[in-house]
Formats: C-alpha cells, structure tokens, sequence
C-alpha cells in the first residue's frame, strides 16, 4: 500500500470533539488531512466496529487513509488501511501476520530503548511522545521533551511521528526537531472551527519543513 505520512497526522476523540468520527473526518479532510487514526478509548469493541464502519465510508469517499487504534481485528474487519498499537497491544510481528503486508503498522514508544527496538520491528512507522504534557490521555508516560526527539531520530531509520501535547505554536519547533510528522489531537478538535485550525497546522508545518 501507498503511505505517504503527512507533516500533520491527526486523531479523532468523539468525547473532546462532540463528534462522531465520521463528522471529525469530514472536518479535518477539508482542512488538508490525509490520513487520520481512529481512537476510540470509551466505547465497546461492537459500538467502535460499527463507528469506524461508518467512518471507513465517508473516509473511502474523501480519499483519506485511515488508521485503527489498538485494535487489528476492527481494522481488518472494517478494511482500514492500518493499524497503530501501543506497547500494550499485540505485538507488531503477530500484528503483520494477521494483517498482511498492503496495510500500514504504526507503533507507539516512550524512550530511545522502546524506539530502537521497534525501529527492528516490522512496523511503517513509530510514535514517540508524550513530547509535552497532555491531557488527551489517562496516566501518560513520562515526559520525552524536545531535546530526546532528536536524539531518537538521529538513531532510527523509520519514519517517526511526534505526539503528545503539541499545539500550533510549538509544531515548528517539533518538526525542527527532526519529527517527521506530528500527532495532534486536542489542539484540533478543541478548536471552534476545526477545518480552519487543521488548515492552520498544515501552514504551519510547510513553513518549518527543512
């Protein structure tokens, strides 16, 4: 499968945004995005198929990839084109095998011990953050800060996408960074006009491109 990871990398929350998954991809498609993670962390694994269902439909019709969070068997079962697991997930070498080879594994770390260790798995891309303190996730990991970001990136060969507490002001400072990519949720789908602010993130990220 094509993967082109995006500067911004955007993540739905149904409880910050007051939208459904499937709104959240229309509002961030028309802002530039394209490719979106499906997160869903409250409802029941029947509830989250039938959203990311609907959400693969208004995604196959806008062009956007989308990516499934934790869960393989709602990503095959919904025909995602991906899947991003934590390090308490199946593991990214059974993840393959169920998966194939066409679709996209992201994996999340939170130290240079994690990332180096998945920069060997056979994962597309990994995470890395918190980079700063966030509040879109229960109990985060400790705090990566900028200055580990690049110390990971000069180490690694995979693609790495920053997340973690990242807003407008400090994206450029992350892509300098050496972020290939960055994760934003709260700071998207906070925001009033969510077309506007992901069109906003998307400047922001060309002005800061090596």
């Amino acid at each position: 499968m094509l993967f082109n990871l995006p500067r911004i990398y955007p993540i739905t929350d149904t409880t910050i945004s007051g939208l459904s998954h499937s709104e959240q991809i229309e509002r961030l498609a028309a802002g530039g995005a394209t490719l979106i993670q499906l997160r869903e962390k409250h409802g029941s694994p029947r509830e989250f198929y039938r959203m990311a269902l609907d959400a693969m439909i208004t995604a196959r019709r806008l062009g956007v990839q989308i990516i499934v969070n934790d869960r393989v068997d709602i990503a095959i079962a919904v025909d995602a084109d991906g899947v991003h697991l934590g390090q308490d997930d199946l593991p990214p070498e059974r993840a393959r095998l169920l998966i194939g080879d066409s679709r996209i594994i992201g994996f999340s770390t939170h130290s240079l011990e994690q990332a180096l260790a998945a920069d060997l798995a056979p994962v597309d891309y990994l995470a890395i953050g918190p980079i700063f303190q966030t509040a879109s996730k229960e109990n985060p990991d400790p705090i990566v800060g900028v200055a580990a970001l690049s110390t990971i990136k000069a180490q690694i060969t995979k693609p790495l996408v920053a997340i973690g507490g990242i807003t407008l002001g400090t994206t450029s400072q992350v892509i300098s960074a050496g972020a290939d990519s960055v994760a934003i949720i709260a700071g998207l789908l906070s925001a009033k006009d969510i077309t506007a602010q992901t069109r906003s993130y998307f400047e922001k990220s060309v002005v800061s491109s090596p």
